[in-house]
């Protein structure tokens, strides 16, 4: 219910605005009076249609100020501070509930017999206007669904990939994984993507994006695992790591542990090619502003319950291998396991893509192409000619920086994190089974972060939701960092409640990383893919590729290249801790500066695109009452 509630205060819609202040009022004659009939905004497919047919409803149009409802959200409180810093540092006054009012716009017709046109008000008209239509339902439930799965899958990737090349190689292994392995990947990935979206299909494109990896991680767990004694060059390597100093140990290690280094790469790449490229991409081009803003914090809520979910799962599966008779390997059955569902999942969304093509998009009450923007010219660039396309838009350089800090910041600290991670947990099942559990802990804060963010949004707006992940990640990351600094200080207060420095280090980074992560889903990803509607077509599609999947791996590319440089010139991560920091500092003010400005280019955007709305629809008017006046 408080999340019900806190939805019941959300926002206006700017098109609504657009049309009230364009609406014709009624006028009378002083004899033979005639009420001027005119056409309403009506809720729902439904409704919408039925008042175009019986063009019976007369409904009042004006501006009329009425006070905002009072905030019911749950935790109003407490995200009201962080919202309030963040509006101190975007530079923006905290209005509260007595400084706004909200203007009324075109009063809505009843879709059902027997209302008499009564407006619906109060708590039960706010909870009617949160349930999608019929014809809503029909496109946002495959599209929900995909994205439960896709994080699902996500979330098991994410916790055995570092099961894999922490225990095998250690946290060392990771900016060296990211720089030399991610990045390279990713950058081919999008030529072959750009190359592909010029010559395919919408659907063959996403078809042929999503199939290869599930189709390496099912063989992964069944073919490659059980013979590593004959893929893995161990041997080979250990004769030159003989010859060569201890700081080529990590290099080293990609190369006798390549096939686990592919898997990391991979799931790296499903984050960023999946989830942002695909998903996103998807849904932002059949969903318009309207539906984002009311359903898109949705989408995160049912994605938050699946990493509870996943996590649950990674963890059963460490239950079942913990109870296999001696002699078994029971990582190796593990994988069987979870790739198994990696494998369930990847059908599962194929076919939820492939109901959305062949029944929501060929239904015209529920997909209009035409309200789509578009651009003006089709045309068909290369990775070059793209490249420079996008580098003369300050947008989407915004957006980028955005992506890259946001990726610096993470792998900054958390490679750090899991460094000490190892050491309390060296055995597999148990980073394993702890890692599920960080991951539940991670969808549980976000689910209820999403619950708060939407209040935030509804309340500051887009450009306060977006400096909030910057200041948590810049306030618990320098907490992490600060104890790790000052451990000598701390430890008697660590030892009066009966913990070790290494194990109170591994809960304030997992503390950190929930907190950081949970902010990340519930307001700068759905920030991240609201700042793409705006734009155009070509913008979308190949500025979106380039943002999201070389951005994310540049980012933790560019951090990995810092810690390297710090491991080779101090000896170790934990000699580079007061640096790094240093550089998280940094990044965050860029991190603020890149959002604050994006913030008024949005705003800019999205007026744009209304005022060009609003043209057309009083064209359409204009068109539609012509004839009208030639008949009579």
């Amino acid at each position: 219910m408080a999340f019900v509630s806190g939805f019941a205060s959300g926002v206006k819609s700017s098109r609504s605005d657009v049309r009230s202040r364009k609406a014709p009022r009624m006028t009378a004659g002083e004899s033979g009076q005639e009420v001027q009939k005119v056409q309403v905004e009506v809720v729902g497919a439904e409704a919408a249609s039925n008042a175009k047919t019986t063009h019976e409803t007369v409904a009042t149009v004006g501006a009329m100020p009425m006070p905002q409802q009072p905030i019911q959200s749950a935790g109003a409180a407490a995200s009201g501070l962080v919202a309030a810093l963040g509006a101190l540092i975007l530079g923006k006054k905290v209005m509260s509930k007595d400084d706004k009012v909200k203007p009324v716009t075109v009063m809505k017709a009843e879709a059902t017999a027997g209302d008499n046109g009564t407006e619906k008000k109060g708590i039960l008209g706010g909870v009617a206007s949160l349930i999608p239509t019929p014809s809503e339902r029909k496109k946002l439930v495959p599209l929900g669904l995909m994205f439960f799965v896709i994080l699902f899958n996500y979330t098991i990737l994410r916790d055995t990939k570092d099961v894999l090349v922490v225990t095998a190689a250690g946290a060392e292994i990771i900016p060296f994984l990211k720089t030399y392995c991610n990045l390279p990947g990713a950058i081919l990935f999008t030529i072959g993507y750009s190359k592909l979206s010029n010559y395919m299909s919408r659907e063959a494109l996403f078809y042929s994006c999503i199939i290869p990896f599930v189709a390496f991680f099912f063989l992964f767990a069944f073919w490659m695992y059980p013979n590593l004694a004959t893929l893995h060059p161990t041997a080979w390597v250990n004769s030159i790591a003989s010859g060569l100093p201890a700081n080529f140990a990590a290099p080293l290690g990609i190369i006798s542990n390549w096939t686990f280094a592919l898997f990391y790469t991979l799931a790296e790449l499903w984050g960023s090619v999946v989830v942002s490229l695909l998903f996103w991409g998807f849904a932002n081009e059949v969903t318009t502003v309207d539906e984002a803003k009311k359903y898109y914090p949705l989408f995160g809520l049912g994605a938050n319950v699946a990493l509870i979910f996943s996590g649950q799962y990674v963890r059963f599966v460490s239950d079942i291998r913990r109870n296999l008779p001696a002699g078994v390997d029971g990582w190796g059955l593990s994988l069987k396991y979870l790739m198994s569902m990696i494998a369930f999942g990847g059908l599962l969304i194929i076919g939820c893509y492939w109901y959305v093509c062949r029944f929501v998009l060929t239904d015209p009450t529920v997909f209009k192409p035409g309200a789509q923007k578009k651009t003006k010219v089709k045309t068909k660039l290369g990775i070059r000619e793209s490249a420079k396309y996008l580098a003369k838009s300050p947008y989407i350089r915004n957006l980028a920086l955005l992506v890259i800090a946001y990726g610096m910041s993470i792998n900054i600290v958390e490679v750090t994190w899991k460094g000490r991670l190892r050491q309390a947990f060296p055995d597999p099942n148990d980073y394993s089974t702890f890692m599920g559990n960080f991951s539940t802990a991670t969808g549980t804060v976000t689910f209820t972060m999403m619950i708060i963010g939407r209040w935030i949004f509804n309340r500051f707006g887009w450009g306060v939701a977006a400096t909030i992940t910057p200041a948590v990640l810049g306030a618990t990351g320098l907490t992490f960092f600060g104890l790790l600094l000052f451990s000598n200080a701390v430890n008697p207060f660590i030892a009066a409640i009966g913990s070790t420095p290494l194990m109170a280090a591994v809960l304030v980074g997992a503390a950190q990383n929930v907190l950081s992560k949970s902010s990340k889903y519930s307001l700068f990803d759905p920030c991240k893919e609201m700042a793409y509607i705006p734009l155009d077509a070509e913008q979308k599609s190949k500025g979106k590729a380039a943002v999201d999947v070389i951005g994310n791996p540049l980012g933790k590319s560019g951090g990995s290249f810092i810690q390297q440089g710090l491991i080779f010139a101090m000896g170790s991560l934990a000699a580079s801790t007061p640096y790094l920091a240093a550089i998280l500092a940094v990044i965050i003010v860029m991190w603020l500066v890149a959002a604050r400005s994006l913030d008024k280019q949005f705003a800019d955007a999205m007026a744009a695109n209304e005022a060009e709305e609003a043209k057309i629809e009083e064209s359409m008017t204009e068109s539609e009452a012509a004839p009208a006046t030639e008949s009579s």
